[in-house]
């Protein structure tokens, strides 16, 4: 823990000297002001903390000045910490004035063009103040800098959503730790067919998860298809013939995974998948490489999307996209490209445009009919980290393309 909390902070540090400024000039924010209460945390302040800060203290206030020079001031308005006293020069001194009379006279000083608070109708991760927050601070300000308060929901987004060079030659060796897991739950070691059920299955990806010092976002998932029209629940044993689907996630060094891989449990006598499960596996990396190919900077999500989806259809492909933004968190900031229940238009979140070195859970599904199974239809569904970086996309730590065989 204290090494991850050595690289965490390393990370921080070069992101507020070096990041911050750069983001805060692009969406034009003067002053930026962090305000969070202990347990109601904004979801970005955690993200802006040393690593061994797990919470706010009390009320925790942390601002940003950009300067002429182009350098930010990180400043904190919080109660004295000396972790915290690393990264932000410790303007509030408790013992001769109110907290929120601090902020206000340096405000006044500082002169600042705007003052951008967190505050979103659309985004979650942009919207972290609090009413009552919110209020007191507007309390506190004369009318001349209440008029220059605007959302700073946009700089919110984007300190969430770029990641470093360093950061994403972590995210990869992350990722493989994933892939790790899953392979070994899609192995004899840890599945019995005939005696495993789906429940245990997804029970023990959770506690892998936990033993080895990492923590789950969400519950693993495990999902059958089979050939057969059995009523499946999460007792059911996995047997022989079925095509297994798993989605799983965890948090490590501040970064969060989110991967979905298809296993076949062989027949007695097979010694591979049937072809036409194969077949359909190749379509959804083919969908994968299509959509990929969309990506370019300043595109929105919504015409990533679409583009996606168009040129699939002509390729005869069954195609589903649901593809979101991933980083400090699982469902992360940035353009939202697609959802499972809407192939369309998406408002607000869809037209946020695609910039270079963010990160996303590449998440989609092809539907096929498969003949040797009555021609039900199966649905391979994938879901696999990926860096856009340099105007690419890399998968960090691979992705899948052939099925797990048990």
């Amino acid at each position: 823990m204290r090494k991850q909390a050595e690289f965490t902070d390393e990370w921080l540090r070069y992101r507020l000297e070096k990041i911050l400024p750069q983001l805060m000039e692009r969406e034009e924010i003067d002053f930026w002001v962090v305000i969070a209460r202990e347990y109601n945390e904004d979801p970005v302040v955690l993200s802006l903390m040393p690593a061994v800060m797990l919470s706010a203290r009390r009320r925790t206030i942390l601002v940003f000045h950009r300067k002429e020079e182009g350098n930010v001031e990180c400043l904190s308005f919080g109660k004295p910490d000396p972790a915290l006293n690393e990264f932000y020069t410790q303007v509030w001194k408790p013992e001769k004035e109110e907290q929120w009379e601090a902020l206000a006279r340096e405000i006044k000083e500082r002169k600042p063009v705007n003052i951008g608070l967190n505050f979103s109708d659309h985004f979650a991760l942009g919207d972290g103040l609090s009413k009552s927050q919110y209020d007191q601070f507007i309390d506190a300000l004369n009318s001349e800098n209440q008029a220059k308060i605007v959302s700073a929901e946009k700089l919110a987004i984007s300190w969430l959503e770029r990641r470093t060079s360093q950061e994403l030659t972590a995210y990869a060796g992350i990722n493989r730790i994933a892939h790790g897991i899953i392979g070994k739950a899609f192995s004899p070691e840890v599945i019995h067919s005939g005696v495993t059920t789906l429940r245990e299955l997804a029970w023990w990806m959770r506690q892998t998860i936990t033993d080895i010092g990492l923590q789950a976002w969400f519950q693993p998932t495990i999902m059958i298809q089979r050939c057969s029209d059995d009523k499946i629940t999460g007792e059911s044993a996995i047997l022989p013939g079925d095509l297994l689907h798993c989605d799983m996630g965890f948090h490590y060094l501040g970064l969060a995974t989110d991967t979905q891989q298809m296993a076949y449990v062989l027949k007695q006598g097979e010694t591979q998948p049937p072809r036409e499960l194969m077949e359909a596996l190749e379509k959804a990396n083919r969908l994968q490489d299509i959509f990929t190919g969309n990506f370019v900077e300043g595109k929105i999500g919504n015409e990533i999307l679409l583009k996606s989806l168009e040129k699939a259809k002509e390729e005869g492909i069954n195609a589903s996209i649901y593809t979101h933004p991933i980083g400090i968190h699982g469902h992360g900031a940035g353009p939202t490209i697609g959802l499972f229940d809407q192939q369309s238009f998406i408002p607000f979140k869809g037209e946020y445009p695609l910039y270079n070195d963010t990160c996303y859970a590449i998440e989609l599904n092809v539907k096929e009919k498969i003949t040797a199974w009555n021609n039900k239809e199966v649905m391979i569904a994938l879901e696999q980290t990926a860096a856009f970086t340099g105007g690419r996309v890399e998968y960090l730590g691979g992705r899948q393309k052939e099925l797990h065989c048990i």
